[in-house]
């Protein structure tokens, strides 16, 4: 039986392949754009506020900082305490067209000694975790080995 693909948070990103893009939104009034999305009011502190509008987000950007995760977090982040605790890398990425840095997991075989500030990165569809009937998705950030 093939297991549903279900996104960890709804809304936040879309989409498959190359046309995987994660989602914020744009406030029509300053311009300014927010991930995660803000559905209520424009969080500019000078901005007296407009409507806000779902964008898609760009999928490239520079590494802005990184580190390793070396635990086991706690609930409501989902692990097989039966399974040996893996780490894993986290990176913040300055996007390229928005100027914002959106934090996420490296892909899968990155490596905190694969990674360095200025290094491109990619958006990349992934997965969080699988059960006996669900496939969590998410993001991922894929350097691209091109560092300024």
């Amino acid at each position: 039986m093939a297991r549903a693909r279900t996104p960890v948070v709804a809304g936040w990103f879309s989409g498959e392949g190359s046309g995987f893009r994660l989602i914020g939104t744009r406030c029509s009034a300053c311009g300014s754009v927010f991930f995660p999305r803000e559905d209520t009011f424009c969080r500019n502190p000078g901005c007296e506020g407009g409507g806000l509008v779902e964008t898609p987000l760009s999928g490239r950007g520079r590494i802005w900082s990184y580190t390793d995760a070396c635990y086991r977090p706690p609930s409501p982040y989902v692990t097989n305490p039966e399974l040996p605790w893996e780490p894993y890398a986290l990176i913040a990425v300055e996007l390229a067209a928005e100027r914002i840095v959106v934090l996420g997991q490296a892909a899968p075989g990155v490596r905190v000694a694969d990674l360095a500030v200025g290094m491109e990165a990619e958006l990349v569809p992934g997965v969080l975790h699988e059960d006996d009937t669900t496939t969590w998705t998410t993001w991922h950030w894929r350097p691209t080995g091109v560092a300024r």
